[in-house]
């Protein structure tokens, strides 16, 4: 990626256009997080609701007050140990901070990004004392990209006319999105998990002294926490490891079309197959690109060998639980048929 192609899409955000840029997680839609009318396009283009809020990107050593109306002290003490990296923060949103970004609510996401590309941009742009709004640059509840080609094929015709820049930084290397904690109500309810990520809850608590808590009726709504999302067009569907070749026989046999997701080093007949790392590193990598390439398969029905239940596979898990919230049943259907 070259300074100059920086410096263009910096200036394209300073003017009010979207851009598409890395991040070590997934690929974001970005607009000027002080821009509501730049904002609101990012909405529009994503058809997302509008009180589905959007994360703030920030550079290294951004004035984080200037986003917060309280910072905690764990905020600041989160920020040094994991920033730049794959971990947002949900704190009270200072004043002077637009609605648009928060979906109405009084607080805001902020993160800094580790992927190259995206903290040249956020230094580029506005001399690295600006934000950037940046949900996953796709349809609302489809799959996240993490590849440019990704992002240009959700998009289509927008991406391909330069309505939308996209800055093509590789494949991003975490490949699942960032860790949420809430820390506006610390006083009365601590940290929350509200998004499980790359990094682990247990990582959060050695840093702050306090294990967060599960999400709560009152938690702040926070990005790709509905249940459904992180969707192929396809149903998806989890299957047991030890059921999961029986059940391959038996669709097939029954005339159905289905790809198979796993990561054990099993002999399965599918109509498209990928096999993904065993490690939750290595396949959170290559989950999303899985599920779009299965996709493409054209199948009736994508079953996913239900990964581990350990700590680890916590965001993997939340992500599949998620994009097969929309076909609970549909495997009983496609036996029954």
């Amino acid at each position: 990626m070259t300074e100059g192609a920086i410096l263009d899409a910096a200036a394209r955000l300073e003017a009010g256009a979207l851009v598409a840029f890395p991040t070590e997680t997934v690929y974001g839609l970005g607009a000027d997080a002080e821009n509501p009318a730049a904002v609101a396009a990012i909405y529009a283009a994503k058809g997302r609701p509008q009180d589905h809020p959007v994360i703030v990107h920030v550079a290294p050593g951004a004035d984080l007050d200037y986003w917060a109306a309280e910072l905690p002290d764990e905020a600041r003490k989160l920020a040094q140990a994991f920033w730049p990296g794959p971990l947002t923060m949900i704190v009270k949103r200072n004043a002077h901070i637009p609605d648009a970004v928060s979906g109405g609510q009084d607080t805001v996401g902020i993160r800094c990004p580790s992927h190259p590309v995206a903290m040249a941009l956020l230094a580029a742009f506005k001399g690295g004392r600006g934000g950037v709004a940046a949900p996953s640059a796709n349809k609302f509840g489809n799959v996240s990209p993490t590849t440019a080609q990704h992002v240009r094929d959700e998009f289509n015709e927008e991406a391909g006319a330069g309505a939308i820049t996209v800055l093509d930084g590789g494949s991003s290397q975490v490949g699942i999105e960032s860790t949420i904690v809430d820390l506006s109500r610390l006083a009365t309810h601590g940290p929350v998990l509200l998004r499980p990520g790359h990094i682990g809850a247990a990582e959060i608590a050695a840093v702050i002294g306090a294990m967060p808590a599960a999400p709560d009726a009152a938690a702040p709504r926070a990005s790709g926490t509905l249940e459904s999302h992180y969707a192929p067009k396809a149903p998806v569907a989890l299957a047991d490891t030890g059921r999961l070749p029986g059940l391959l026989t038996t669709l097939a046999g029954r005339g159905r079309s289905v790809a198979v997701i796993r990561y054990s080093p099993m002999l399965v007949q599918a109509s498209a197959q990928e096999l993904l790392p065993s490690d939750p590193a290595g396949y959170a990598f290559g989950l999303y690109a899985a599920l779009r390439t299965m996709d493409r398969a054209g199948v009736e029905l994508i079953l996913v060998e239900t990964p581990p239940q350990h700590d680890a596979w916590l965001g993997i898990n939340d992500r599949l639980r998620r994009a097969a919230f929309g076909s609970a049943g549909i495997v009983d259907q496609f036996l029954a048929g």
